[in-house]
């Protein structure tokens, strides 16, 4: 598995809201600039975090965005399965109709189980818990 640039960008953009949340809304150049990601591309990302009520969008000259939620309610997965849809490593898993072979199958159960493995995974980091690590590595980076 693969994880596309939506979800590593979508990712960086989620963290950036969660550290700056404090300093109220976020303006979408000042996370590209910080991210080093193209603003069209992070603009394209808000559409579908927006869509889940994962973030909220702000208008005017103090507008931008923040995040929906407190960070300790938005996991890993949330996010990424909204970016990178389905996150089964193989049709069969979701879709028994898409194989032929799903009955007489044997690996199909390792790939079942590698799935649950990673969204488990995926689903106990939050966003809190990034923001914690990066602050961490910051100290880290200033006491050297």
């Amino acid at each position: 598995m693969k994880l596309s640039t939506r979800s590593r960008y979508g990712l960086r953009f989620m963290l950036d809201l969660a550290l700056n949340c404090e300093n109220g809304a976020v303006f979408l150049k000042d996370t590209a600039k910080r991210e080093e990601i193209s603003e069209k591309y992070l603009s394209q990302l808000v559409i579908p975090l927006k869509a889940v009520g994962l973030i909220n969008s702000i208008r005017g000259a103090h507008g931008g965005y923040t995040l929906a939620k407190n960070p300790s309610e938005i996991s890993l997965k949330n996010i990424i399965e909204i970016l990178e849809g389905d996150l089964n490593l193989v049709a069969c898993v979701k879709d028994t109709f898409s194989c032929d072979r799903v009955s007489v199958c044997t690996t199909r159960g390792v790939w079942a189980k590698l799935g649950d493995k990673i969204k488990e995974l995926l689903d106990s980091f939050t966003l809190e818990d990034l923001v914690k690590e990066h602050k961490e590595k910051d100290l880290l980076t200033y006491n050297i």
